[in-house]
């Protein structure tokens, strides 16, 4: 299975610009692109996204992201 990657729009969108350039396949989106998550979107929904799209998240948010998991692992969600 083929690695898939979401950007979480607290990084920089050159983070995504600079991934590709050095690796042009890797399959990466960002939270706001086309055919991911439009910019805003709550946290909840980012991980229901992530389950579906069967994605990675990549992001730096350590304030809210644990909790959020933690609350969809309980509901039996699956990342």
């Amino acid at each position: 299975m083929k690695v898939r990657f979401l950007i979480d729009e607290n990084l920089s969108p050159r983070l995504k610009t600079a991934v590709l350039r050095l690796n042009p396949i890797i399959d990466i989106l960002r939270v706001g692109d086309p055919k991911a998550p439009p910019l805003g979107t709550l946290d909840p929904d980012i991980l229901s996204y992530l389950e579906l799209s069967q994605r990675i998240l990549v992001t730096d948010n350590r304030t809210s992201m644990p909790e959020h998991l933690e609350a969809y692992w309980a509901t039996g969600g699956q990342i």
